[in-house]
């Protein structure tokens, strides 16, 4: 895909990020339907979705003509709905 560009470490890197993401993603979901939402769950929820935001929104900055970019308006868009669950989950634990 011409968005991402030729296979280079850099992007291999941020393959090794997303695959991180996704696991920690899958057993926070797994812990879920397991054994119910706790504060711990929730906490462990809020900061990966914390740390996602941070890094899609970084995309922006970072990226030369970051608007002009499919992939950098998907990682926005990604963070929008992060920061909706964000604020969501919030309140439970300020509680």
């Amino acid at each position: 895909m011409r968005a991402w560009g030729e296979r280079t470490p850099a992007r291999d890197i941020l393959l090794a990020i997303y695959i991180a993401i996704l696991t920690a993603s899958i057993a926070l979901l797994a812990v879920v339907a397991t054994v119910g939402l706790s504060v711990a769950v929730e906490a462990a929820a809020i900061a990966l979705f914390a740390a996602q935001i941070v890094y899609k929104v970084l995309t922006a900055v970072l990226v030369q003509d970051a608007l002009r970019n499919p992939v950098v308006i998907s990682n926005l868009l990604i963070a929008v709905v992060h920061g909706v669950t964000v604020v969501t989950l919030a309140p439970a634990l300020l509680g």
